[in-house]
């Protein structure tokens, strides 16, 4: 989530609205002088609450320099100053405007929840926005994405698709990102992974390259672990070794995010930029695989078992400074 350039968007549009018909030049003009000072654009409840909550997640993203070397003993602690900033944040957003989703969003996300309550709570509050606002739509530009006021519901759904995913509700985690991409083409909250890793433990080999193919073979972590996975899963022994080494290859330390699994923090309330396949993208992926790599226990015993993927694994923890 890119905060503030959805906050100069939010005031440009709502802006735009109030002043009637503007041209290309005119909104162009209109935007820059957003972008130079968004504070005075704020002029509506729903505008101020969003403002809040992005102001708190630009913090809350910049923890202290030395966070990332605590140990887990110290770095909870640390999380938990962070969330309750973050969540006072929400309060305040949610006085000014009980209707902002993403602030909703969010006290669900860091609430701790079971799986269970987790999924619920996130699909009264998809009702609740249906209810209030009507459904989603694809909208003229065939793309919710494109209407900026969808973007919190549509993080609702992502959410809620994550949610499916990691409680094993695999048919229905598809089914949620299939919804998803069907509403917002581009993907900019990235369905298609969660939609990879749900077909790999369904194996659909079908399903899993037809949706390979409608993102351009662009190859990302969750693609190329979901092929190991799906493989795997199929008993197709030599073809998923040969996936498992592409992996390794292709994927910045993918065989150490496999083999030594990293710690990942909670998404609030998406799922973090990342270059594709790099590192950062692959501790990603096989966190959001971690629910199936479970249910399928013998895969890292396997994986490491091959030399040629533990000697690239063991070569990235040597370059890196990470342990083995």
């Amino acid at each position: 989530m890119r905060y503030r350039d959805e906050l100069v968007e939010r005031l440009a549009e709502r802006r735009r609205a109030k002043l009637g018909s503007l041209s290309d030049s005119a909104y162009d003009e209109l935007y820059r002088a957003v972008q130079a000072n968004p504070a005075d654009f704020v002029d509506a409840p729903e505008d101020e609450a969003f403002a809040l909550v992005a102001s708190a997640l630009e913090k809350y993203a910049q923890p202290a320099p030395d966070e990332e070397f605590l140990d887990e003993q110290a770095y909870l602690p640390a999380r938990a100053k962070r969330y309750a900033h973050l969540a006072a944040e929400c309060d305040r957003a949610l006085a000014l405007d009980p209707g902002c989703t993403d602030a909703a969003l969010l006290k669900i996300l860091m609430a701790d929840l079971g799986c269970d309550e987790l999924l619920d709570s996130l699909t009264d509050l998809d009702q609740a926005e249906t209810d209030a606002h009507g459904a989603l739509e694809p909208g003229e530009v065939g793309d919710a994405w494109a209407d900026v006021a969808s973007h919190g519901r549509l993080r609702v759904r992502a959410a809620i698709s994550r949610a499916c995913l990691d409680s094993a509700r695999y048919r229905i985690a598809q089914s949620a990102c299939e919804d998803l991409l069907a509403l917002a083409p581009s993907d900019v909250l990235g369905a298609r992974h969660t939609c990879a890793l749900a077909l790999a433990r369904l194996e659909d080999e079908e399903g899993f390259d037809a949706l390979d193919a409608q993102a351009g073979r662009s190859g990302d972590s969750w693609t190329h672990l979901g092929r190991v996975i799906l493989l795997y899963k199929l008993g197709r022994m030599s073809a998923a070794k040969r996936a498992l080494t592409g992996f390794s290859h292709l994927v910045e330390g993918g065989a150490y995010a496999l083999l030594r699994p990293v710690l990942v923090d909670t998404y609030l309330p998406d799922r973090p930029e990342e270059k594709p396949c790099s590192f950062g993208e692959a501790t990603l992926a096989v966190y959001e695989a971690d629910p199936i790599i479970v249910d399928v226990p013998d895969l890292p015993y396997w994986a490491e078992s091959i030399p040629e993927v533990a000697r690239s694994a063991q070569r990235f923890a040597d370059s890196s400074g990470y342990d083995w």
